[in-house]
């Protein structure tokens, strides 16, 4: 499927049409109306209409969309499903928590090995992975194909660890590190606050007593 160059707000609505259609095809939904879509989303059905119209025509005028048929052409979009090979920077809570995480190859992404620095982590089996020597790192990557290394240090160590990471062919980071890593043009970084989303929901919480 052509691509065209659309902006990152559609980009990252994708996934929740995605999640959302993966769940009605469980429920054995077979089609369904922007305006039934749009009020299971929260969002209007003129923004799901616009967003999918980026990517062609996928829905009829009075018919709706095939659940399975929009899911899979959005999977293409995303392309889910082609082996994504990762690496985990940083063995701490978030770093076992997402070399432990069973969702990841049935969508295409597979984490191969991960390193920390601290020798009390250095050879513990964290899932089916044992723990590698940071210092092994450019040897790996030399030799393996990584198509997305996450970074999940403490915030001192990672932009250094973003750097050496790109300095080694690295084009991809998901950095969960409490700080923002930068990367020249030809690198995407996707920087993950969970702070960020646990603030909003305190603003968001407080205005609820508010209106009480």
């Amino acid at each position: 499927m052509e691509k065209q160059r659309v902006s990152d707000a559609v980009i990252r609505r994708l996934p929740r049409y995605y999640r959302q259609l993966s769940q009605l095809e469980r429920e054995g939904v077979l089609r369904i109306s922007s305006g039934q879509l749009s009020r299971l989303m929260s969002l209007t059905a003129s923004q799901i209409r616009h967003d999918l119209n980026c990517f062609g025509g996928f829905g009829q005028q009075g018919y709706g969309y095939s659940v399975k048929g929009l899911k899979s052409a959005i999977a293409d979009i995303l392309e889910l499903g082609q082996q994504k090979h990762m690496i985990i920077i940083g063995a701490g809570n978030i770093g076992q928590a997402l070399a432990c995480y069973e969702g990841f190859p049935r969508e295409g992404f597979y984490v191969h090995a991960i390193f920390d620095n601290n020798p009390r982590l250095i050879g513990k089996t964290v899932g089916r992975l044992q723990v590698s020597d940071i210092q092994e790192l450019e040897g790996y990557l030399a030799a393996e194909k990584v198509n997305i290394a996450v970074v999940a240090t403490p915030g001192e160590f990672a932009q250094q660890t973003a750097d050496r990471l790109i300095a080694c062919g690295v084009r991809a980071i998901w950095n969960f590190a409490p700080i923002d890593v930068a990367a020249p043009n030809n690198v995407v970084v996707e920087n993950v606050s969970l702070s960020d989303s646990l603030y909003a929901l305190s603003y968001f919480m407080n205005q609820l007593d508010e209106q009480a």
